[in-house]
């Protein structure tokens, strides 16, 4: 059974850092799509940051968080993480992280946003940035 657990979430005010954490067990496939979500109070669940565990380390990120967030993988921990800087209010979440292997994605961008395809999911970790 695939389980993922986050950890790290809590409160910083705006410009802080946080780092997230989803340690992974039970996952059987060699290659696969992971990362990280969120999702605000009355908005759609978005896609953060993914990393393709195929051929390397191939990385996608938001447009609203290049630059300031970045996804990494310690394959032998099986841990995900990601590290925050210069957060922002409106990075305030829930954050969420999934993995699946996506068979019908072909780019890690579509990963990103094939929100519904993931069949994985930790069960969340609070982000919240104040001004």
């Amino acid at each position: 059974q695939v389980q993922l657990v986050e950890s790290g979430g809590g409160s910083v005010q705006s410009g802080g850092s946080l780092s997230l954490s989803c340690e992974v067990s039970g996952y059987t496939g060699d290659t696969y799509y992971i990362g990280w979500f969120r999702q605000a109070p009355g908005k759609e669940r978005e896609g953060v940051a993914v990393i393709w565990t195929a051929g390397g380390t191939t990385t996608y990120y938001a447009d609203s968080v290049k630059g300031r967030f970045t996804i990494s993988l310690d394959s032998n921990k099986n841990t995900l993480y990601l590290q925050m800087n210069s957060l922002k209010p409106e990075d305030t979440a829930m954050y969420y992280c999934a993995a699946d292997t996506l068979t019908p994605v072909k780019t890690a961008k579509q990963a990103l946003e094939a929100v519904q395809l993931y069949n994985f999911w930790g069960q969340g970790t609070q982000v919240t940035v104040s001004s």
